[in-house]
């Protein structure tokens, strides 16, 4: 019947008024030369499928991000976040103010307020269920200093692999290989980081821990209690006075010569449920990891004792448990990072991520052009002279979106039916708790 059905829908005529006339049911079936044969087999059309191109994260809070550095605006779309959750733009605002350009002498001199708007998925100040649309118009764009990077691909940068890839690219700022379209990341992390702190007591805090050969002592920072206060009270987000002085001082070193140099940012995780992340492909640090280092500029992602544990022995390297004065299972060192088999325990999760200096510098480089000729660049533009403070925020809300998409997925797995109280915990903060946050 479906073959037959489908064979007169394709064969009808066209009428003199420009509708479509049908035949009956009864008709005979029109010859063959006039008729599109559709597969009968399912697994033959699905090969017919295309999947969006990395542009989407997420299984149940899904993040689609759009824009390119110099068109008309950048942003993202939101599908899956949950209903009645109280949201304005200030909730992101908040984040993009961290993450924005011209903020400060180490960042580039961009001036752009990236000020947000929610076009859709929300009413009277609350989630509605259906996709948040999020848009940042671009206002300061200079399409002219580009001109010479048209032809010309800079050394460590996306030009030459996008053409590579594509045939075609958007030159003006990179297009989509930008951090610009970092923006709609940190939109919905900030959605994201709202979510986990409502319903979990879950709090992300990133700040930098290295700048070029400038390193913080782990030492010197309680991963227990540092604060946000403490990472924004200087431009180069490190929340030991003393360090951020020296970082700042790196980067004027090299931002005068026209240089850049590369850091790393460190991230926490506190409050974490336990029970988020699955075994094997889908592993809780397999996640972070990927999450992290979509990032533009990144190149190295450590978690717990990272490569450093590769010197120690099984004996030094065991996170032993006890019971705390709570009766709850505990380790006594984190070198796990608060994930272990792939899932997490409950302890605070610690990784690093590291970011290379930004390859478009003001300094004179040997390079090639788009139709292969050797050639010289001294790229122009407005860039970060090195990208971590600015990526501080951008860490965070990476992070944000994996933790949230998994906290749903454990809820919709292991929580549809009642938990085993003697093995697991709840997922949910006690409601008094929750009452007490300041949202």
């Amino acid at each position: 019947m479906a073959s037959s059905l489908t064979k007169h829908f394709l064969g009808a005529q066209s009428s003199s008024d420009g509708l479509a006339r049908f035949g009956s049911l009864q008709s005979q079936p029109l010859p063959p030369s006039r008729c599109l044969q559709l597969p009968a087999r399912r697994s033959s059309v699905k090969r017919l499928e295309v999947h969006a191109a990395g542009s989407t994260y997420g299984t149940y809070f899904r993040v689609t991000t759009f824009g390119e550095s110099h068109g008309g605006g950048v942003g993202c779309v939101i599908d899956g976040c949950p209903p009645r959750l109280p949201l304005s733009e200030a909730d992101m605002q908040v984040d993009l103010d961290r993450r924005r350009p011209g903020q400060s002498r180490i960042t580039t001199p961009r001036k752009e307020t990236d000020t947000c708007k929610i076009a859709s998925g929300t009413a009277d100040g609350f989630t509605t269920g259906s996709p948040i649309k999020v848009e940042v118009p671009n206002t300061d764009q200079r399409g002219n200093d580009y001109t010479e990077m048209s032809q010309a691909y800079r050394p460590s940068h996306a030009d030459a692999t996008y053409d590579f890839k594509y045939g075609v690219r958007s030159v003006q700022g990179g297009g989509r290989s930008s951090a610009r379209e970092t923006i709609g990341r940190v939109a919905a992390g900030a959605v994201a980081k709202k979510i986990l702190k409502l319903y979990a007591g879950t709090e992300i805090i990133a700040y930098v821990s290295q700048v070029h050969n400038v390193l913080l002592p782990e030492d010197l920072v309680d991963h227990e209690t540092v604060a946000l206060d403490q990472i924004e009270s200087n431009i180069v987000r490190c929340p030991d006075p003393e360090y951020a002085e020296k970082m700042i001082a790196a980067i004027d070193a090299v931002r005068v010569r026209g240089d850049s140099v590369g850091g790393v940012v460190t991230c926490i995780v506190r409050n974490v449920p336990r029970g988020l992340g699955s075994p094997v492909f889908d592993k809780l640090e397999a996640e972070l990891a990927k999450a992290a280092l979509s990032l533009p500029a990144t190149k190295g992602f450590e978690f717990g004792s990272g490569f450093a544990g590769t010197f120690m022995t099984g004996s030094e390297h065991n996170d032993e448990f006890y019971m705390d004065k709570d009766g709850r299972i505990r380790t006594k060192t984190n070198r796990s990072g608060g994930i272990q088999g792939g899932i997490s325990n409950g302890e605070i999760i610690n990784m690093r991520i590291g970011f290379k200096p930004t390859s478009t510098i003001s300094r004179k480089q040997n390079t090639v052009t788009r139709d292969k000729h050797d050639t010289e660049l001294i790229a122009r533009g407005r860039h970060d002279p090195c990208v971590v403070p600015r990526a501080v925020p951008m860490v965070e809300a990476a992070v944000a979106m994996v933790l949230v998409d998994q906290l749903m997925a454990q809820y919709a797995q292991c929580n549809l039916f009642p938990i085993n109280p003697a093995l697991q915990e709840p997922l949910e903060q006690p409601h008094d708790a929750q009452a007490k946050l300041n949202l």
